[in-house]
């Protein structure tokens, strides 16, 4: 017998909910990687049943966030640094093209709040403050995407993100000796030619801005492991 409407869409309200909240604590580090996710232990937390968490893993699953072994159990995934290298390039690809775009566009709003962010962000530099320049780095980044006006961009952009649960892996190469004054001086080139609406050179610029970054990663990850 098929379920009421009313309580389908419910499901699926609990699901998507759990499913957010999940991604959260993930891309935040409140679940380290490697964390265990008891489907019953995440039942009692969330106060629903265990359906709306299974089907929330199995989303999680998709977006490669969560990884399932089989009679093993649930775990908050880990990516190689084969599949970084490949979500790098993706956010290179992506990135690329928004400042791109955005340069295309003039004076819009993004940018005089990428003006804002660097003023912020070089005041951050001066006081050594690691942790507010990388939550102004996710800000910079995201003005772009949103900045280049384009919806589907701006999608695939928002699960790649997920993937690479950015907001960690930014200070682990914001660690790197030199790196808070190098990255800061590569986002004022990349909107020195946004406001000069250079599509292409903002466009490789900020790409090398990204593989910049994914090198200071890759040091910093390999240090963490000495």
């Amino acid at each position: 017998m098929q379920q009421p409407t009313g309580k389908r869409l419910q499901q699926t309200s609990m699901q998507a909910r759990v499913a957010e909240e999940l991604r959260q604590m993930i891309i935040s580090g409140e679940l380290p990687p490697r964390s265990s996710l008891s489907e019953m232990a995440l039942s009692e937390t969330f106060g629903v049943s265990r359906t709306p968490i299974r089907e929330a893993l199995k989303q999680l699953q998709i977006e490669g966030l969560v990884e399932v072994r089989p009679r093993v159990g649930t775990f908050v995934a880990v990516p190689s640094r084969r599949e970084l290298t490949e979500l790098f390039q993706m956010k290179e690809l992506l990135e690329g093209a928004a400042a791109r775009l955005l340069a295309f566009r003039g004076n819009v709003p993004e940018v005089e709040r990428l003006e804002a962010n660097m003023k912020a962000a070089d005041a951050a530099v001066r006081d050594g403050d690691a942790e507010q320049y990388a939550a102004l780095v996710h800000e910079f980044h995201d003005l772009i995407v949103v900045g280049a006006d384009n919806s589907k961009l701006e999608a695939h952009y928002r699960t790649l993100m997920n993937q690479l649960a950015y907001a960690r892996l930014v200070r682990t190469s914001l660690s790197r000796p030199g790196r808070l004054d190098e990255s800061d001086d590569e986002h004022h080139r990349v909107l020195n030619l946004i406001q000069a609406k250079d599509g292409d050179g903002a466009e490789r610029v900020m790409r090398e801005h990204v593989r910049m970054s994914h090198q200071a990663l890759m040091a910093g990850m390999d240090e963490r492991r000495d």
